[in-house]
């Protein structure tokens, strides 16, 4: 069995982790971690947990987490840098769900996020978490940089299109919508129901964290350095991210071949038939991204429609597959899941 901790178990990804965890067949929870919620029931707070998780949150300053195999991160950016040292050293292994390890340069990090980067020494080793890309690399890892949930439906929709050098990478366009859920389990207005309800709006269009990390990993795809435009939108539901990708052609391709070449064998990238329009509802839940992609009117232009769970593949359950193959699991197990509907 595969002992694990959690540092940062009250946030909404923290609870999808012990969602998913807790009916892995090969982990045993050793730790849920909170200074403020010290000694509460993980059930108390969480009662869809009842029955299924019966840890008590902890202080980290007690240190439950000195005999665990690997700890996953559910916190705040810069939190994880602060303790990730002396938890390699002491060979737990560790799965990152912040940002704080995803960007290797630690100029830009630091001016995306505002803040000195406090273990810049792990930067080169810390493998970027997106198995579709970095499967051998993960597997090998003592140190994942979970992606973020956004990044995560904009490289798996343009995967394809840069590794066959088909469309121009100078001017890629990134339009995608998350639910609330992504900005996290914090008292914010903008989050409120009075504010998000029956409301649509773009924010972080000058620029958003998420850049970088984007721009980085499609770089990486294509060999060369990319123009991307990237625009985030906040809807009014729960979960999900709707990621419509436009790209240039640059040459003529069967594009419904190429994707369903490329992801032929990847348990958690679903291509849709031609034609089809994926929807938010039919991922929720579940640790897949569902693609489809089109060419209107047979022109130079191709769209590609991603969408996935932003607290399951954009997050907790990427992570879970991470520690799978860490740990030399089938990538799939605690995660064959059937998405939630209605």
């Amino acid at each position: 069995m595969i002992k694990v901790g959690i540092v940062g178990g009250t946030g909404y990804t923290g609870v999808e982790l012990l969602r998913l965890l807790s009916r892995h067949p090969q982990v045993s929870l050793r730790a849920v971690t909170s200074r403020k919620e010290a000694g509460m029931p993980v059930a108390d707070m969480y009662s869809s947990l009842r029955g299924f998780v019966d840890l008590c949150f902890s202080d980290p300053a007690d240190q439950p987490l000195q005999d665990c195999d690997v700890v996953f991160f559910a916190t705040p950016n810069g939190i994880a840098m602060q303790q990730a040292q002396a938890m390699l050293d002491a060979g737990i292994r560790i799965i990152d769900l912040a940002a704080d390890f995803r960007i290797r340069d630690r100029a830009t990090w630091e001016q995306w996020y505002g803040m000195e980067h406090a273990a810049p020494q792990l930067l080169e080793e810390a493998v970027y978490g997106l198995p579709e890309v970095n499967r051998v690399q993960i597997r090998n890892a003592r140190l994942i940089a979970n992606p973020g949930c956004y990044p995560t439906a904009v490289q798996l929709g343009f995967l394809p299109l840069l590794e066959a050098g088909v469309i121009d990478t100078r001017h890629l366009i990134a339009d995608c919508k998350s639910g609330v859920s992504g900005a996290g389990r914090k008292a914010e207005v903008h989050a409120l129901l009075a504010e998000a309800g029956d409301n649509f709006k773009a924010y972080g269009v000058p620029g958003h964290r998420h850049l970088p990390e984007i721009r980085q990993g499609l770089a990486r795809m294509s060999g060369q350095d990319v123009g991307l435009t990237f625009t985030p939108h906040l809807l009014p539901m729960i979960r999900g991210i709707h990621a419509t990708l436009y790209g240039r052609l640059t040459r003529d391709v069967d594009l419904q071949q190429l994707f369903e070449q490329r992801y032929a064998d990847e348990p958690f990238v679903d291509v849709l038939p031609a034609g089809s329009h994926p929807e938010t509802r039919s991922v929720r839940g579940a640790n897949v991204c569902r693609l489809a992609v089109h060419r209107p009117q047979g022109g130079d232009t191709v769209v590609v429609l991603a969408v996935e769970d932003n607290l399951v593949k954009g997050a907790a359950g990427q992570a879970v597959q991470n520690m799978n193959l860490m740990f030399g699991l089938p990538e799939t197990t605690g995660l064959e899941l059937v998405p939630l509907l209605p």
